[in-house]
């Protein structure tokens, strides 16, 4: 009974895989049902490599011992025709009375010299089955952080590519999502917006992070400022040229709260933590208004807006301002217009007062020239 017995557990130590199912549940989260199902599955793929068996197997092991026993499944029929698969009726009911034609008879197997490489294999396939749930488990948790700021090592920066250590996996951060004006070294302590997380060709989780990603900016006034994370306070957009400037549109429902003083804090104290962790991209804190040509006005700042001409339709927006404004209004390269419509989600034309004059002076003469075209065109047709 005994040699039976160990024949039946292929060479496995059923209490050492007991235990080893345990530890790996409580360790590594990985349900002792799914690898139960795995060791099942790998002992069956075992077996018939082995024997070369075209036999239906199905493998059973006890989850509180380990044990595990092999049955060959065969239809009970009257004649057989194929005998790995089929067994007689006399002989199905010797096993089991209660079995009649058309049922499945389990027939417990005890192979001789299943041996070492039958174990091994299944073992193999075992450890390939625990690595992937692994990844699973792993891709789960870091698909959940999506949208989220990770802190992480760098562990390599050069080509154009940061690795970050995240603890259980490494991060990769293209050139694209990294702050121009920032330089990374290998040990530097970051933090950074998990932009994406996709599984690899081998099943591992394969995460980008990015520091430029507006994003960035929109988690960090979140973390930094409670009234964002409860809620009062609500971020509508974000613009961002990283590295130089962003601009943030705040909103509050609750008219006895100043979003703007809220987000910016007592002597600035929360916008400079912000600032700190972006090494000094300014960024401009403006209240959303639902009137677009407020919005617009505010957005522009810190240059002053004397009026905004809205077309509705074409969501274009006409911006006039003093000529000693028009160069902080469009800023360095643009930048300044260039936020603000991105921000407002506007086309924003921006012109001078001398150039407004200039402009409806010149249409004026244009129109009263084609009045005068027209009145000599209507004499000479007379």
């Amino acid at each position: 009974m005994k040699k039976k017995a160990k024949e039946n557990l292929l060479a496995i130590d059923n209490t050492e895989l007991a235990l080893a199912l345990q530890e790996l549940e409580k360790e590594k989260g990985i349900k002792k049902e799914y690898l139960l199902e795995s060791i099942e599955s790998a002992l069956v793929t075992a077996y018939k490599r082995n024997f070369d068996s075209e036999e239906n197997v199905k493998v059973t092991m006890d989850k509180e011992t380990g044990e595990v026993h092999i049955y060959a499944i065969k239809e009970v029929v009257e004649e057989v025709q194929n005998p790995n698969l089929e067994i007689l009726l006399e002989d199905a009911i010797k096993l089991d009375k209660k079995l009649s034609v058309g049922d499945k008879a389990e027939i417990e197997l005890a192979p001789k010299n299943f041996g070492r490489i039958a174990a091994q294999t299944a073992k193999q396939v075992i450890v390939q089955k625990i690595r992937e749930e692994s990844r699973n488990i792993l891709f789960d948790e870091f698909y959940n952080r999506k949208g989220e700021i990770v802190s992480g090592i760098v562990q390599k920066a050069d080509n154009n590519i940061v690795v970050l250590d995240l603890g259980k996996l490494e991060a990769v951060m293209p050139i694209k999502e990294q702050i121009p004006t920032e330089h990374y070294h290998v040990n530097d302590k970051i933090r950074a917006y998990v932009l994406e997380v996709e599984k690899g060709t081998k099943g591992s989780p394969q995460v980008t992070v990015s520091r430029s990603c507006a994003d960035f900016v929109r988690k960090l006034f979140e973390l930094e400022i409670p009234e964002i994370y409860e809620g009062v306070i609500e971020i509508k957009s974000v613009s961002r040229d990283a590295g130089s400037r962003s601009k943030v549109a705040v909103y509050s429902p609750n008219e006895n709260i100043d979003p703007v003083g809220s987000c910016v804090g007592q002597k600035g104290i929360r916008i400079q933590n912000i600032i700190n962790e972006l090494h000094g991209e300014k960024i401009d804190v403006i209240e959303w208004n639902e009137d677009p040509s407020i919005f617009i006005s505010a957005a522009l700042l810190p240059a002053q807006v004397m009026a905004v001409d809205i077309n509705e339709e074409e969501k274009f927006a006409q911006v006039i301002v003093p000529d000693d404004q028009l160069s902080l209004a469009i800023g360095k390269s643009g930048q300044n217009a260039r936020l603000s419509a991105k921000l407002t989600g506007w086309k924003i034309d921006i012109k001078s007062e001398s150039q407004f004059r200039e402009m409806i002076s010149r249409a004026q003469e244009e129109a009263a020239q084609e009045e005068v075209e027209e009145e000599q065109n209507a004499e000479n047709e007379e």
